[in-house]
């Protein structure tokens, strides 16, 4: 965790199944901790942590109905990524046109 007691988002979007628990939240307002476990072949408490990692990461909030604790996404945490891969895609398409024009010079 970094020094603001905030887990990094790369890191807890790392583990596949942090990404799916995401993509879950993603499609749906909110959910249920009972309703993801059953997407998964592991149990509530499993689950559970790797909920914790997202939350840790500013990736998922939650909110208690009653004795339940329902838990949505989050998403303005995963711009950080969206801005490092566009910084790098720009980086390979500079690169790649690059590499055109020397074809291009190759075969005249």
């Amino acid at each position: 965790m970094n020094e603001n007691n905030q887990r990094d988002v790369f890191d807890a979007i790392a583990d596949p199944t942090r990404r799916r628990l995401i993509r879950l939240l993603a499609e749906a307002d909110e959910m249920p901790l009972h309703e993801l476990t059953t997407h998964f072949e592991m149990g509530r408490t499993a689950v559970s942590k790797h909920l914790t990692v997202l939350k840790e990461a500013g990736l998922v909030l939650d909110r208690k109905v009653g004795r339940e604790t329902r838990y949505r996404l989050n998403a303005s945490p995963l711009r950080e990524i969206q801005d490092w891969v566009a910084f790098y895609s720009k980086f390979w398409s500079t690169n790649m046109l690059r590499l055109s024009q020397l074809l291009e010079e190759e075969e005249e």
